[in-house]
């Protein structure tokens, strides 16, 4: 279930945009990460061709169960790494940039023991 940072990046987008629009559209993935049209078009069709997300005909944007799993998976990651980073006293916008590099390279070993820390202390 592995993919790149990239991918993880556009599915952990494609998440949160599904949480606070009503359909997802290339277009809106471009707006969110200031990216180009045609980079995100590159990117979803790797996406829909390694069966993470699924394209209709209008263009709407879902999630396959893999697809979710694994956006729910750094989801998860980068709000609670941020959200411990924060309480350490880090900067909220420092702590979310560098959540959003932790998220992709930390292993899952390492993720569950201080998921286990934070809970075990709050």
């Amino acid at each position: 279930m592995h993919v790149n940072e990239s991918s993880e990046n556009y599915l952990e987008t494609i998440l949160m945009l599904s949480k606070k629009l009503p359909v997802v559209r290339a277009v809106d993935i471009a707006a969110e990460l200031n990216f180009k049209k045609s980079s995100v078009s590159v990117a979803m069709k790797k996406l829909r061709e390694s069966e993470h997300i699924i394209v209709s005909r209008e263009g709407y944007i879902t999630l396959t169960e893999s697809g979710q799993a694994i956006a729910d998976m750094i989801y998860e990651r980068h709000t609670l790494l941020s959200s411990w980073l924060e309480r350490l006293g880090v900067d909220p916008q420092i702590a979310a940039d560098d959540a959003c590099r932790m998220e992709h390279v930390i292993s899952e070993e390492s993720f569950n023991a201080i998921k286990r820390h934070i809970v075990s202390h709050s």
